[in-house]
Order: C-alpha cells, then structure tokens, then sequence
C-alpha cells in the first residue's frame, strides 16, 4: 500500500490545478504590468483580473453555469484572454470556435458542443445569423463591436464591453475539480468533419508549468519576466499553443494584435519592443516580408514556428535578420507543445549544426515521454535512422475524440498517444519528423519523405516556396510532384529544381527515386484554416500531371 498522509489535518488546504491558479502570482509581482490590444485598449493585470470576475458574473447572470460550454469567436485580443480565464474559472467550458472553417463544418462544431452562449465580435455576424437557428440550446449572444460604437444586433443580449462594464467584478470564483473539462475544440483536419477534443484544468497547468520550465533545457534564451509577449498563433487554436497561460502566469507585457496585419504586427513589434512570439511558418514569412518593406528592425525577436516544417531556407532568412528562430512540434490532439529544438553544447550562431537542430521537432519537453514503433507497436532504436510512427505520452494528452469511440481508440492504440507522424529518434532524445502517414511517397519499393524532399526544393533558385505530394503512376506505383510557387520574374525549369535533388542523391541524404519527372507552378499553395499547406487539395487537384517531365502552370488558390 502507498503511504498516506494519514495525519494530515482537515483544515490542511488541498490545492488544486486548476486555471484560477495561474492568475495569482501575477496580481502579487505584475499588478501594473500591461496588456495590449492593438492601437485601441490598454489595462493592467489589477484592470484584468476585475474583468474577468465583470465577465463571469455576465455569463452567470445570462444563464452561464458549471459545465456549460460556452463559445468564443474573436480574433486575438484582451477579451480572448479574458475568456481562457473567466469561462473555465467559472466551472464552465471554454469552446473556441475556429471561425477560418468552412461554414458547414463551423455549424458542425458548435452543433456538436451545444453553447449556451455564444461571445462573437462583428466580423462573424453574418455566419452567425446564418447559423443560429439551428442551435436551441443557445440561450444569449454576446456581441463585439470593437470600438467601432454601432449598436449590437437585435439578436444579441447587448455589447461586450457595455456588458461587462456595468457587471460586478466580484463574482465568486469557488475551488473545484481539478479534472474538470476546461476546454474543448475541434481539429483542423482536412479529411472529413473536424474531431472534437477536450483538456481538463489539471492538463493545461501541467502543460503550462512544463512548457515554461523547458526553457533551462533548451541552450537558446527562453522566455521569461523581461519578455514581450505577442501572440501570432490563433487563440482559437490549441490554446495558442498554451503560451498566453504562461506570459499571465509570469504576469508578462502581453501585446494583442487582433485580426493578423502584417503591417500592424510589424508596428506593435517596434512600438511595444516584442521579444517573443510563435506561430507558422507562413506566418514567418509575411512578418519578413512586411519588414523588409517598412524598414522594420527584427533583431532579437525570439519566433517559435511550428504547425508545418521549418525550412532551412526560412530559417537562414530569419536569422539573417537578427531573428532568433527555434521549432517546436505538437498536436492539436496534445495541447499542443510536445518538443522544442535544442542547441548542441558549443554550436555556433549562424553555423550548419544549429540551422540542423534547430529546424527539427527538437527534444521532448519535461513529462513528456516519446517513441518510435512499428505497426505491431514494438519500439524501434534510437539512432536516429531507424524510422516508425511517434507515439507518445503526456499528463495533458486529450483522451478522447469526443463522440467518436472508434476514432479514441485507433489515438489510443497500445497505450500510446498515436501521432500519425513518421520519424527518428536519436541517441540525444532529438526527434526528426520524416513525414505523415499519409503524405509518405511510396516509388518503386522506396520511400520518399515528402517534407524532406520539399525542404530541398525549397532551397533551389527562384522557389518562394514549395510543397510535395504524391500522384499516381503505372510504372512506378507513385511519383513525387512538386508544386512551387516562384519567385516574381524567375524562371524556374525541371533542372533548376533538380539540381539540388541530385546534389543530396550524391550525399546520400535522399533516395534516387526523389528526382521530380515534373512540377507545376502556382501562384500561392493552398492551406488550411490554420495555415498548414493543405496536400489534400493538392493531391486531388493534380491527380492526373503531364508525363513527359515539363511544368505545367496554372493558379491555385482557396
């Protein structure tokens, strides 16, 4: 029998991990300190933290209550954050709805959750009015105006901040059930309707307090109580990334920039001096691209990129400009952050070793426990050769897709959270994601590793930007088809792309069989509602490709 605390004393305080907690600490060290929205709000974490008591009692007095789900559609903002404390402090259940879905799906997702209430800033009205009906759950709507001073609709119960304004900020926030559900949205899949999942209270301070101590463990600067924080993940995406719940418990400047501008992100970086920030790489690349054009200094802005592989050619590009650049890798099915890139003992700034660390998966972060196995589950060597499926665990993993028994099970296959993802593992813990499942290219016997063979294409003169799918072949089983987006004015051939390929044959980096018979040029790649190149639309839109190894061009856009 495990030892009990068997003399502890009933008016000993049984702490729980619950998100109320994160907030304390802050309004103890950083009461003045600041948060941003845009050009158009400021409020301390002491304005913040009556906020969000002013927003609990709103929901409770419009019918809010433990266990309800509660709906969220903005873009990035104090109100968002607001949100990620009040409804789950509450006892109720944050939705943050992913308002880039297509409208069916949209409808699916809050169909499925059943919101009591909805909290919808104004870019989102039209969706919404389409849809209500078909929710009768729905008790009230809140509106988001925006400082635009137009009166809410008739539909809705009245506007945010008129609402909150005149609520009282000294709702009861009681102790519960650290295994409560906190949480819950749906995944941004591109096969089929969204799935579903969930996170208790208990699994985001874990990731929280896991998340904020990888950064003794990484060689490169973390991020800590001297930082700028800005959000350039979607909050209505995996708790972008869970980052705003650790800047509020570090009680952080935190800078929102609401709908994405380049040009607004370029001026709060230099107004507010941000120092740290994540998101994808397309993301990346249109933060460069608009500070090329203002004249933007970037130095020292710390970016974490994830979502999608990180190129060495986007990293090179970021680093040029005095970023410091790192990748990290998740799931939305993990909360999401499972590893974070390392630096090797003495490697240099600028060097090929570091743009090779640090444009991997990276190591796992504390608590976090991975492996490499194949399909009967049996763990494959850690020599960073040895290729399987990553499988993981965590004490933040969602343990289920909600209302889909099958679905958790085939996550949940041995034990182990299945990613779906293909890598290595090596001697260090380093892991290297190879590709999906389903994006692997299967060529005359061989394997080719779509992300790897797209990273080098990449890199071939006049490519912005590239991406690799398979198409089908009656020789060859599957080739490899690559779809680049080209430089303005450059002329891109077969053997522009090819040279490079060929140059990583001859090392040995890559198979013979990844040399391109053809390419198509496009003018943007399609992507998904969070940014990922979406090769499900890609994979069906060119199907069927000329054969006799010329381009073809046409535009692909969503």
């Amino acid at each position: 029998m495990p030892l009990r605390f068997a003399d502890a004393t009933d008016e000993a305080y049984r702490y729980p991990l619950t998100i109320r907690h994160l907030l304390d600490r802050a309004l103890v060290t950083s009461a003045d300190q600041e948060i941003v929205y845009r050009d158009q709000h400021r409020l301390t974490y002491r304005e913040f933290a009556q906020r969000v008591g002013r927003l609990a009692s709103l929901l409770s007095s419009l019918g809010g209550e433990e266990g309800m789900t509660i709906s969220v559609m903005d873009w990035d903002s104090h109100r968002y954050l607001e949100a990620y404390f009040a409804i789950p402090m509450m006892g109720a259940v944050l939705q943050t709805v992913n308002v880039r879905l297509p409208i069916d799906q949209l409808l699916y997702t809050l169909v499925k959750t059943k919101p009591g209430i909805i909290i919808v800033h104004r870019d989102f009205f039209p969706l919404l009015d389409e849809i209500r009906q078909a929710l009768p759950g729905l008790k009230a709507i809140i509106a988001i105006m925006d400082g635009t001073g137009e009166p809410a609709p008739l539909w809705a119960a009245g506007e945010y901040e008129d609402l909150i304004s005149a609520a009282d900020p000294g709702f009861d926030f009681k102790d519960f059930d650290e295994n409560a559900i906190a949480t819950t949205f749906f995944t941004s899949g591109t096969t089929g309707n969204p799935k579903g999942v969930c996170f208790s209270h208990r699994q985001l301070v874990l990731h929280t307090l896991a998340l904020c101590g990888h950064s003794g463990d990484t060689r490169h600067r973390g991020f800590g109580v001297d930082d700028v924080y800005m959000p350039l993940t979607p909050m209505f995406h995996v708790h972008a990334w869970g980052m705003p719940y650790i800047a509020t418990m570090l009680g952080l400047k935190q800078v929102y920039p609401g709908r994405y501008d380049a040009d607004m992100i370029c001026r709060l970086r230099t107004e507010h001096r941000v120092t740290y920030s994540h998101g994808v790489p397309t993301v990346l690349q249109m933060v460069i691209a608009a500070a090329d054009r203002s004249a933007t200094d970037l130095s020292g802005w710390m970016m974490v990129v994830g979502g999608s592989s990180l190129t060495p050619a986007l990293f090179a590009e970021g680093r040029r400009r005095g970023m410091e650049i790192v990748g990290a890798y998740g799931m939305s099915e993990t909360a999401p952050i499972l590893t974070v890139t390392r630096r090797s003992p003495g490697s240099e700034s600028g060097s090929a070793d570091e743009c090779h660390l640090l444009t991997r998966a990276g190591v796992p972060i504390p608590l976090v426990e991975t492996r490499i196995v194949d399909e009967a589950m049996n763990p494959l060597p850690r020599d960073g050769r040895s290729r399987g499926e990553l499988v993981v665990r965590a004490p933040w993993l969602t343990p289920c897709y909600v209302g889909d028994e099958e679905g958790s099970r085939v996550l949940w296959r041995g034990g182990w959270l299945h990613t779906q993802d293909i890598a290595t593992i090596d001697a260090n813990g380093n892991v290297t994601i190879c590709d999906r499942l389903k994006d692997v290219i299967k060529s005359g016997g061989e394997w080719i590793d779509s992300i790897q063979l797209e990273s080098i294409v990449a890199n071939a003169d006049g490519v912005v930007e590239a991406a690799v799918v398979a198409v089908p072949d009656d020789h060859w089983g599957e080739r490899p088809l690559a779809v680049i987006v080209p430089a303005p004015g450059a002329t891109v051939t077969l053997g522009t792309l090819n040279r490079p390929i060929e140059a990583a044959i001859a090392d040995g980096a890559i198979t013979r069989y990844a040399k391109l018979d053809h390419f198509i040029a496009v003018s943007e790649l399609p992507r998904t509602s969070v940014g990922k190149i979406d090769k499900k639309t890609l994979r069906a839109r060119f199907a069927s490709v000329q054969s006799d190894g010329s381009a073809a061009t046409e535009p692909c856009t969503i």
